[in-house]
């Protein structure tokens, strides 16, 4: 039997690879994990996202940011790159780190084959540990299908919408999202 030991890293040797790399990659307490490139469904659908909330945003103190921002989870010593996230206000930074946030009010994370079991499940556990994060949204690429979450004083309640006929409330930043407007664009087979 072949043994395999894998290296762990302090934050600040991630840090330091990350400021350099080439491509992304996540922080997972001590493990640098590799993203995998996006498809032009995956990059349509985030970027219509963002788009259209940086146009209906623009005049309220909500402020959306793409992927290029890591978000930094301390309770679980993990930096992560969602697809958009929105904040309520000036986005708190981590210590004096340009490169990392703390606080969304919204996160977005548009489904990939390979992420979607992680998106749903250990991601959004960890999303919910941070104190100000309150609207979850995972956005399906092959389908018009969008799953949302929104924190009740009970608990998380989890709304799903398909087709572009319909719109999705978002409370959190208190705008209409339509799906068709998540989807422009985008091709279905």
């Amino acid at each position: 039997m072949i043994s395999t030991i894998s290296r762990r890293y302090t934050l600040d040797e991630y840090r330091a690879i990350e400021e350099k790399a080439e491509g992304r990659s996540e922080y997972r307490d001590g493990e640098i994990v590799l993203m995998s490139g996006g498809t032009l469904k995956h990059s349509r659908i985030g970027g219509n996202i963002f788009a259209f909330f940086k146009f209906l945003l623009r005049d309220t103190q909500f402020e959306p940011i793409n992927s290029d921002l890591r978000l930094w989870i301390p309770e679980h010593r993990r930096g992560v790159y969602p697809d958009v996230m929105v904040f309520d206000s000036e986005p708190q930074l981590n210590a004096e780190r340009l490169d990392e946030v703390l606080n969304p009010v919204l996160i977005v994370e548009v489904l990939s084959p390979s992420t979607a079991d992680y998106d749903r499940l250990s991601k959004f556990r960890m999303y919910r540990s941070i104190a100000s994060f309150s609207e979850y949204l995972l956005v399906e690429q092959d389908e018009p299908f969008v799953e949302r979450y929104s924190k009740q004083a009970k608990g998380w309640l989890l709304s799903d919408f398909s087709g572009l006929e319909l719109s999705i409330s978002l409370d959190s930043v208190n705008i209409e999202l339509p799906m068709a407007e998540i989807y422009r664009g985008v091709v279905f087979e």
